[in-house]
């Protein structure tokens, strides 16, 4: 490369670092401060107690080293994880500044306090849009705030636990309160029969239900949708329902609060769940599956959320994680099962207490498909791989009760 005589470049392991130039009248122009030579920016992970009067706050201290004049500056705001802006946190979304020679500065998160015990959550601090500074990585900046929860007890009444019909930053997309005489068939329609597919019976689970709309598998009653499985007459002879919103009801993103009490007894399969909508156009489990709950009759204490991705079977994936029940087992009150599902994550929860979480991160390479539309799956089922068969011990019928289905999206 042929350099003109007048220009002067220095270079640094493959970085040019500082540049002068002459124009054609002979004049210079000003470099501007090399990067290497800007003050740099550091902020910590932080920790604080969730405390109980709502004057709790998490102090971050942000660091800044090197020679500077005048003044430096950058923008920074929180990214929601676990905890929740507006239900954990306060957000914030400000500018923190530096005036030669200051060299410290703090910001200060507020802590939403409640008296319900749960684990500890976190959100993320990030600082960008940097003027006249770097940080010590020359990219954003971010920290972890941990909100410790410091309660005793998580409340569940003696009628179980419920759940706010509204949230701060939070606003109601849909609901299904199950307050109206009948089944809302524009909501919700029916998957009847056997599950037969290609000679395979048992909805790909060898299950042993017969899925039916009749009244007596699915009704509402005292305001609560009833999903009930019954053993007609004698033998492996079952009958249940499975309610989906396929083609009438689709979201994407938000949180979901379900509250529900839960059949128990060998044999019963009771799930409250999610799938993609295009699940038509490249199968399961390619479009994904989001169990919000999944419970095996057999140990009635123990609820359970996972995701079902990847190839077909059987090399198909999932993970998930299990929580049990604090107070006697899911089918001696309602619980509110809650999913908070955002781009890339999601959270489950059980009476507002978190226990699973998965992110994008954590799939490897693996697509992941929960970032597209789906639809609502409720159902009773009665044997297959899982809970196995009922025997002797399991009492007939059994039911899943819902009290609402609440969807919710940022404001």
């Amino acid at each position: 490369m042929l350099f003109k005589p007048h220009y002067c470049i220095i270079l640094l392991l493959g970085f040019v670092l500082f540049a002068c130039t002459k124009d054609e009248g002979g004049s210079t122009t000003v470099p501007t401060t090399p990067a290497a030579d800007l003050p740099v920016l550091t902020l910590d992970n932080e920790s604080s107690l969730e405390g109980n009067d709502g004057t709790s706050v998490m102090t971050f201290t942000v660091n800044l080293t090197g020679t500077y004049t005048g003044t430096v500056s950058a923008n920074y705001f929180t990214i929601d994880g676990s905890a929740l802006a507006g239900v954990d946190y306060q957000p914030v979304a400000e500018t923190i500044s530096f005036t030669s020679p200051e060299t410290s500065k703090e910001i200060s998160i507020m802590l939403v306090a409640d008296s319900i015990k749960e684990g500890n959550e976190r959100f993320t601090l990030q600082i960008d849009q940097l003027n006249n500074v770097t940080t010590a990585n020359g990219s954003n900046l971010t920290a972890v705030g941990i909100i410790q929860n410091d309660d005793s007890n998580t409340i569940i009444p003696e009628e179980g636990y419920s759940s706010p019909d509204n949230y701060d930053s939070w606003k109601i997309q849909w609901a299904d309160e199950f307050n109206e005489e009948e089944i809302n068939k524009d909501v919700w329609r029916f998957e009847l029969g056997n599950g037969c597919n290609n000679g395979i019976c048992g909805w790909g689970n060898n299950e042993l239900e017969q899925y039916s709309d009749q009244e007596k598998n699915a009704r509402i009653e005292n305001g609560k949708l009833i999903i009930e499985a019954h053993q007609e007459g004698t033998g492996a002879n079952y009958t249940s329902a499975r309610m989906i919103t396929k083609d009438n009801k689709t979201f994407q993103f938000g949180r979901i609060d379900i509250r529900a009490k839960l059949p128990k007894g060998q044999g019963l399969w009771p799930a409250i769940w999610m799938l993609g909508e295009n699940i038509d156009e490249v199968g399961w489990p390619a479009c994904g599956e989001i169990d919000i709950m999944e419970l095996v009759g057999h140990k009635p204490n123990v609820a359970h959320g996972t995701v079902h991705y990847g190839p077909p079977s059987p090399n198909n994936r999932s993970m998930g994680g299990s929580t049990s029940s604090p107070k006697g087992d899911f089918s001696d009150s309602f619980h509110v099962f809650t999913l908070v599902w955002k781009a890339g994550a999601m959270y489950w929860y059980v009476n507002d207490v978190l226990y699973y979480e998965i992110n994008n991160e954590q799939f490897n390479g693996v697509a992941y498909p929960f970032n597209k539309p789906f639809f609502f799956i409720l159902n009773v089922a009665v044997g297959g791989n899982w809970p196995g068969n009922p025997d002797d011990t399991t009492v007939f019928p059994q039911r899943m009760e819902v009290d609402y289905i609440r969807v919710f999206e940022r404001e």
